[in-house]
């Protein structure tokens, strides 16, 4: 076989993955199922290339690679992407709150908002995978902390928590008052795995997985 048929064959090898994957493959598991002699950065580089223009593009989605419609076709597939659940307005507040805040603690979730939130709401985030219970504020109670997951970058198209959109998108879409004053603070979104100086992790605590039930 030439070199030019290997290259082709390699090509064909990684688009077939990446069809055939319900999820965003990373880096390693891509490597791993290609042969060892592939030069996996240029077939990237290549497959991206190959599908430029059509219908469907090669994305960096959270920490792996996948096929996703072209954005100016998506409205094509509204009909097909709808979700089966609709959250509530302060499941997507809450949620929000999450992204720009974490780590965030539902007392903190509540004293941005303005309102207090319900248990429901907060297990309605976990049951769909797009926050995780982080750790223990050390503070008094120890308060849980909740965080975003890869799968809720996955949903949203995000390459990472810092595609968020930042204040000036937000204003412009009508999610936020215009009439902000200038300078207003806008938290830069974190969602670094290490915990950080005023988290203990979960696992030192005996009651971990009943943290959900608990008040903060």
């Amino acid at each position: 076989m030439s070199e030019s048929d290997t290259e082709t064959l390699h090509l064909r090898m990684l688009e077939a993955m990446l069809f055939a994957s319900d999820r965003p493959l990373d880096d390693s598991t891509l490597k791993d199922r290609l042969p060892a002699t592939a030069n996996f950065e240029q077939l990237l580089v290549d497959l991206a290339g190959l599908y430029e223009g059509r219908g469907v593009v090669l994305k960096k989605v959270a920490d792996g690679w996948a096929f996703r419609t072209a954005d100016d076709l998506a409205f094509l597939l509204q009909a097909e992407t709808a979700e089966q659940r609709r959250l509530s307005r302060a499941a997507l507040e809450t949620l929000s709150i999450v992204a720009y805040h974490q780590p965030a603690t539902r007392a903190e979730i509540e004293q941005i908002r303005g309102v207090s939130t319900s248990r429901g709401t907060l297990d309605v985030l976990l049951e769909s995978g797009w926050i995780r219970l982080r750790g223990r504020r050390r503070t008094p109670g120890r308060p849980v902390t909740y965080g975003t997951t890869p799968e809720f970058l996955e949903h949203f198209n995000l390459e990472s928590i810092a595609d968020l959109p930042g204040l000036d998108e937000l204003k412009g879409a009508g999610l936020l008052n215009s009439t902000l004053p200038p300078g207003a603070p806008m938290p830069m979104p974190n969602d670094d795995p290490d915990l950080g100086h005023d988290e203990d992790p979960l696992e030192d605590d005996l009651f971990a997985p009943d943290v959900v039930l608990e008040d903060d």
